[in-house]
């Protein structure tokens, strides 16, 4: 298990990252807040967990223990891999995420793609007794910087968030669409993508 990484970033993704870590360049796979907290030529803390498959060695990271946490507690029920465990945390991140748990508003689950009224409600079964006992304050978050945005090419790396997050491309481009004339002016692609994940709740 790789518990964490820590070394400069060469690389930031809307949802990923690559830390050099003894000379070596890792992909960490990530939520769009944590990426857009990272800033290339900086170091980077991150709390991680290695998901292994026949095929693959996937690397999850999160600016706090705590996140890592509630990713590795969501996917003890079953239908819940990471991906969908990545989506829940950076749709709802994991403060509301906890609270919807913890409190049974199975509803405010169903924003999140894949996730209908059925599994929402065994979510909060089988979790919110777990997470109550397990969430709380973890690790230091990475150092905090936007991403920049380039003319007009915040919208297509915004649509290949969504999409990467479960939405149809086309319910990705309606939400671009709706967010284009909502950010203040001079706004980072980060902002952008949280305007576009509060449309897609809505």
């Amino acid at each position: 298990m790789i518990a964490s990484v820590r070394g400069p970033v060469g690389h930031v993704g809307l949802d990923h990252v690559v830390v050099e870590v003894g000379g070596v360049g890792m992909l960490v796979h990530t939520t769009p807040a944590t990426a857009a907290a990272c800033h290339a030529g900086q170091e980077a803390i991150l709390a991680t967990t290695l998901v292994v498959r026949e095929d693959s060695l996937t690397l999850y990271g999160f600016g706090r223990g705590s996140e890592r946490d509630m990713f590795e507690t969501v996917q003890t029920v079953s239908g819940v891999g990471p991906r969908l465990a990545l989506a829940m945390l950076s749709v709802m991140g994991p403060d509301e995420l906890a609270a919807a748990l913890t409190t049974g508003d199975a509803k405010a689950l169903t924003a999140i793609p894949g996730i209908g009224a059925k599994s929402a409600q065994r979510l909060v079964l089988e979790l919110k007794d777990k997470v109550a006992t397990t969430y709380g304050t973890g690790g230091g978050a990475a150092p905090v910087a936007p991403l920049p945005t380039r003319g007009e090419a915040w919208r297509d790396q915004v649509a290949e968030a969504l999409v990467g997050l479960g939405w149809s491309a086309k319910q990705a481009s309606d939400a671009v669409e709706s967010v284009a004339g909502t950010a203040p002016e001079g706004a980072d692609v980060a902002t952008y993508l949280r305007l576009a994940l509060r449309e897609m709740r809505r």
